[in-house]
């Protein structure tokens, strides 16, 4: 499969997994349909996949995960390093790729793109130290005892990403996956299965060893569920909704596998009454817009003081009216469409509740026409929301947002906290320090203060509550890979 001409995919292995470095046809005899948001077109269809494929490559990553552990962290960084150059090397038509199959315009593939090759060269690092780590003295007590630390891969790991940020959250599982020493089963999501598909073509173009990464297309029936219950998979590190959340920790608690879970968020946006409305507005608007809104850590809720609330309403109701939707391959496009209509339907069901509660629209569905094709919704934003209404409640991931003013710093920290979710947040002020001390009173794993949503390699995600178990990125991530050992005896 080459990326380098003007073919998407390589029609010849849409049926077909990737398995112990061979492309072989898959036991599945589902198809799965892979659609352009934007063309409401097919532009491929891969295997839903079947549980004969996952026993076949998890018995290969069993077979390579002894020889990948001894080669040493310094020899798998070189192959972290190459996945980085191959990305690298690949630039132009992978973000042409993830912005047709996933909908977003290309300056925020462009910046996915970077995600992912930070984060492979981030690991290859790590698995550099890693080596230096092994062996570590214990300070012990004990006189003539003698204490070292050793870090173990956990064994094979099954992968399984969302489909709103492909080859992003398949690189923070992946590369500190292998830096640790694992070996892997990927599943794609099958919404967004053709730029991840580049990952096998690299895994043979610098020579990975056969078994260590094994690409498994298919759907929460065919892959994703004989994955997390197969009895060789040691740890599952999932990505995606609470529900089905719930149901791989059922899977892997029945045989005490590890997992790590990042799932959904109801993230606040805090704007105090000494912030500028007009830089405020554009830190919310990033929250909340990015990906049309299609973002675990999407600031969806607005806590405004009551002193800054019209006026950044207003500033809000600019920019929104000045974004630009359309085709995600033209230049100067602000806003594509939802990823599938699935999603489309569903954050319609919100927008159609919205207006049987009698919510007060800043921006609504009437005050923009959509494009004439592509799974689009209008950027949206409703002020005074009650707090029990479900727009203010759940979920919605889209481009939804839903504001309420504040008389106080200690209401909005209050209600900021009154979720049961956990992920992320963010303050803004015209005082640093205050906006860090807010933030130290926010109950969520990441928090940004007078900024977007910087996403580093060196720095953990993940969230408090229902938001998820563990964490990915920095040298958190690589631990969730890592079991601890220590050997004791005479010094």
């Amino acid at each position: 499969m080459q990326l380098h001409d003007q073919q998407l995919i390589n029609q010849q292995f849409i049926n077909q997994q990737f398995i112990n470095n061979e492309w072989v046809a898959s036991a599945g005899t589902r198809m799965l349909d892979v659609m352009n948001p934007y063309s409401e077109a097919r532009i491929a269809q891969v295997t839903a996949g079947d549980a004969a494929d996952v026993d076949a490559a998890v018995q290969a990553a069993q077979q390579a995960q002894p020889a990948w552990q001894a080669l040493g962290g310094a020899a798998r960084a070189k192959y972290l390093d190459g996945f980085a150059d191959a990305l690298e090397a690949r630039r132009e038509a992978l973000i042409t790729l993830s912005a047709t199959n996933n909908g977003k315009p290309l300056a925020e593939a462009g910046i996915d793109l970077d995600d992912a090759i930070a984060c492979h060269r981030y690991y290859a690092t790590q698995a550099r130290a890693l080596d230096a780590r092994q062996g570590e003295l214990v300070s012990v007590e004990m006189e003539g005892v003698e204490a070292r630390t050793y870090h173990d891969p956990v064994g094979v790991v099954g992968l399984i990403a969302p489909w709103n940020f492909p080859l992003v959250t398949s690189a923070w599982k992946l590369a500190p996956a292998l830096a640790a020493g694992c070996t892997a089963v990927l599943k794609p999501s099958e919404v967004t299965p053709l730029p991840e598909l580049v990952l096998a073509e690299i895994a043979l173009e610098i020579g990975l060893p056969a078994g260590v990464l094994n690409l498994l297309n298919g759907d929460g029936e065919g892959i994703g569920a004989p994955l997390s219950h197969h009895p060789g998979v040691d740890k599952i590190s999932f990505t995606g909704s609470n529900r089905v959340g719930e149901i791989v920790m059922q899977a892997a608690a029945a045989r005490t596998a590890r997992v790590s879970l990042e799932l959904g968020g109801k993230s606040p946006v805090l704007v105090v009454e000494d912030a500028d409305p007009a830089q405020a507005a554009d830190w919310v608007m990033a929250g909340i817009y990015f990906n049309a809104g299609q973002i675990c850590s999407a600031t969806s809720r607005l806590l405004v003081h009551e002193n800054v609330a019209e006026a950044l309403y207003a500033a809000l109701a600019e920019r929104m009216d000045a974004l630009t939707l359309g085709d995600p391959l033209a230049e100067g496009t602000d806003l594509g469409p939802m990823t599938s209509a699935k999603q489309r339907e569903a954050v319609q069901r919100y927008l159609d509740l919205a207006e049987q509660e009698g919510l007060t629209p800043v921006r609504d569905v009437t005050h923009r026409t959509l494009p004439a094709q592509g799974y689009f919704l209008a950027p949206t934003l409703y002020r005074d929301v009650p707090l029990e209404s479900r727009l203010w409640q759940e979920e919605i991931f889209g481009p939804v947002l839903c504001a309420r003013s504040v008389a106080s710093e200690e209401e909005a920290i209050k209600l900021a906290n009154d979720s049961p979710y956990g992920l992320a947040a963010t303050v803004i002020s015209g005082d640093p320090a205050r906006a860090k001390r807010i933030g130290r009173q926010l109950k969520a794993g990441s928090i940004w203060y007078n900024s977007e949503q910087l996403v580093l390699p060196e720095t953990a995600w993940g969230g408090f509550k229902r938001s998820g178990i563990g964490r990915e990125l920095g040298p958190w991530g690589l631990s969730a890979y890592l079991e601890v050992k220590h050997i004791v005896g005479p010094a």
